[in-house]
């Protein structure tokens, strides 16, 4: 039998990750938003489109170029995610509201990449 280890790592990290803001959320916040926010899945996704491509480089520069363009709608949802914990909504809220606006603007992106590529 043979160990996956791109499907077991990022499962592994992740969990890794989950127990480092658990802990450093009782000493820091700001040191446990770095770990939240931490591109964990952007050097995995990097290795998995560079290992499966006869020209990895340019495989890279298309794959790195849609992932600066697909993390706009995720920086919409933390602006959102900050604004409404501001304003005093709870989280329940605020994650639906979040993932909205996400999805809106992924959307958005998608249309304007069709439009001009």
């Amino acid at each position: 039998m043979t160990i996956h280890w791109e499907r077991i790592a990022p499962v592994i990290v992740s969990i890794l990750i989950i127990i480092a803001i658990a802990i450093l959320r009782q000493y820091s916040k700001v040191f446990a938003s770095i770990a939240a926010v931490m591109p964990i899945n952007v050097p995995l996704g990097m290795w998995i489109v560079a290992s499966g491509e006869d020209n990895p480089q340019e495989a890279l520069a298309t794959f790195s170029e849609a992932l600066l363009v697909n993390i706009l709608p995720t920086l919409l949802f933390l602006l959102v995610a900050w604004q409404m914990t501001r304003a005093g909504h709870g989280l329940l809220l605020t994650i639906l509201l979040g993932y909205a606006v996400w999805a809106i603007a992924l959307v958005i992106v998608f249309a304007l990449r069709g439009q001009f590529s």
